[in-house]
C-alpha cells in the first residue's frame, strides 16, 4: 500500500509539472493584459482597489478583481485586504515608467504575429522550414519593416534585453587596448553607449539596417555621445563598415542558419586589421543538455527555429563558424551579470602555406 500511494503521489506530482507547463501559455496572455492595461502604472506605488484601477484602466470592476488576483497569484501584486492591491518588485518592472522596465518586451514576445509560428512548431520540426516564412509569405525581419509601429516595438524590446549585456561587458574585455568599435547590428545603441561611456577613449559605429537605427540617435544624445559615435545604414549580408579595430555583435548570429552567420562574420573578416577582435555575444551551449543551468536558452533556440530560421549554439559550432569565416576562435568568457550571455573572441585566422 505504501508503495502505492508513493506511486501515486509521484504521478500527482510530476503531472503538476506538466500542468505549469501547459498553463504557460495562459500566464503570459495575463501579463500582456496587464501591460495592455496598464495595471502597474495605474496602481503605481500606492495600494489601490480593483474598482479604482478598473475605472482608470475604462474596465469593469468584477473582471478588474479577476485579472489583479491572477497577477497576485503570479506573484505580480500582493492582495492586501479582499479586493485591494499593491505592485510587488516583479509587478514593478512592468510599468513603463520605472527603471529596468520590460514592458516592450512582454508586447513583443506576445505578440501574436510571433505567438502565430509557435503553433506550427512541429511543422518546423518535421521540415526544418521557417514556420513564419510559411504563415506570412516573407521572413520576419520584411515582415517587421513593412509594419512599423511593431518594428518600434522590436527595437525597443532588444533594448531592454541588451541592459545586462550593457552593465557586464564593457568590463568583461580589455576595450582600451583599442580606439574604435562596430557594434553589427548594433540597434538602438544601447550596448555600444554603454562601452563607450566605461571606455571614455574609444570613437564606435553603429552598423544596422534604416529600420534598426531608427532609435539609436535618441539614444546617443541621452547618453552624450553624439560627437564620439557615428550610425551607418546598411545590409551586414553584403559588407561591414572598414576602419573599427573591434567589430561587435550581440544577438546576431542565432538569428540566421550558418551560412548566413558565417557571411557576416566573413564580412568582418574581411576588414579586420591584423591585431584585431571579433566579439560575439551569445549564449554557448553545452555538448548535453544541464537542467541546473538551462533557462531559457532551449527555449530561445525553438523560437530562432520557427520565426527567424536561426539557432542557438555550442562551442563547436561557433569555432566552425569562424573557421568558415577566416577567424580562430580565441575565448569564451560567461558574462556571469548577464547569464546566459558569454563573451566569444575571434581574431583573424592566420593563413598557412
Amino acid at each position: 500500500m505504501a508503495n502505492d500511494d508513493t506511486t501515486a503521489n509521484d504521478t500527482e506530482g510530476v503531472r503538476d509539472v506538466v500542468a505549469q507547463l501547459v498553463f504557460g501559455s495562459l500566464a503570459a496572455q495575463t501579463v500582456r493584459a496587464a501591460v495592455r492595461l496598464r495595471v502597474m502604472e495605474l496602481i503605481g506605488d500606492k495600494e489601490r482597489t480593483a474598482a479604482e484601477v478598473a475605472a482608470d484602466a475604462g474596465a469593469r470592476p468584477q473582471p478588474m478583481t479577476r485579472l489583479l488576483r491572477a497577477l497576485a497569484s503570479l506573484g505580480l501584486l500582493r492582495e492586501h485586504t479582499a479586493g485591494s492591491f499593491s505592485v510587488t518588485p516583479a509587478g514593478a518592472i512592468l510599468d513603463p515608467g520605472r527603471p529596468g522596465s520590460i514592458t516592450s518586451l512582454v508586447r513583443m514576445f506576445t505578440e501574436p504575429a510571433m505567438l502565430r509560428a509557435w503553433e506550427h512548431l512541429d511543422d518546423s520540426v518535421r521540415t526544418g522550414d521557417v514556420a513564419f516564412d510559411a504563415i506570412f509569405g516573407k521572413d520576419f525581419f520584411s515582415y517587421l519593416k513593412d509594419v512599423p509601429d511593431l518594428s518600434a516595438e522590436f527595437n525597443a524590446a532588444m533594448g531592454q534585453a541588451v541592459r545586462a549585456t550593457a552593465a557586464a561587458l564593457p568590463r568583461a574585455f580589455d576595450f582600451g587596448r583599442f580606439t574604435t568599435v562596430t557594434d553589427v547590428g548594433g540597434g538602438d545603441g544601447t550596448l555600444l553607449s554603454a562601452v563607450l561611456r566605461e571606455h571614455p577613449a574609444l570613437t564606435g559605429v553603429v552598423y544596422d539596417t534604416e529600420e534598426g537605427l531608427a532609435q539609436a540617435s535618441a539614444t546617443l544624445e541621452r547618453r552624450g555621445l553624439t560627437t564620439r559615435c557615428s550610425l551607418v545604414a546598411g545590409d551586414f549580408f553584403r559588407s561591414v563598415p572598414e576602419g573599427s579595430d573591434v567589430y561587435l555583435m550581440k544577438s546576431i548570429l542565432h538569428d540566421w542558419p550558418d551560412e548566413q552567420a558565417a557571411s557576416i562574420l566573413r564580412h568582418c573578416r574581411e576588414v579586420l586589421p591584423p591585431a584585431g577582435r571579433v566579439l560575439i555575444v551569445e549564449p554557448v551551449l553545452p555538448e548535453v543538455v544541464d537542467t541546473e543551468t538551462a533557462g531559457l536558452t532551449y527555449l530561445t533556440d525553438l523560437n530562432m527555429m520557427v520565426n527567424v530560421g536561426g539557432r542557438e549554439r555550442t562551442r563547436p559550432d561557433f569555432e566552425n563558424l569562424c573557421h568558415e569565416a577566416g577567424l580562430t576562435l580565441t575565448a569564451v568568457t560567461p558574462l556571469a551579470q548577464a547569464d546566459p550571455f558569454c563573451l566569444i573572441e575571434a581574431t583573424a585566422a592566420r593563413i598557412t602555406t
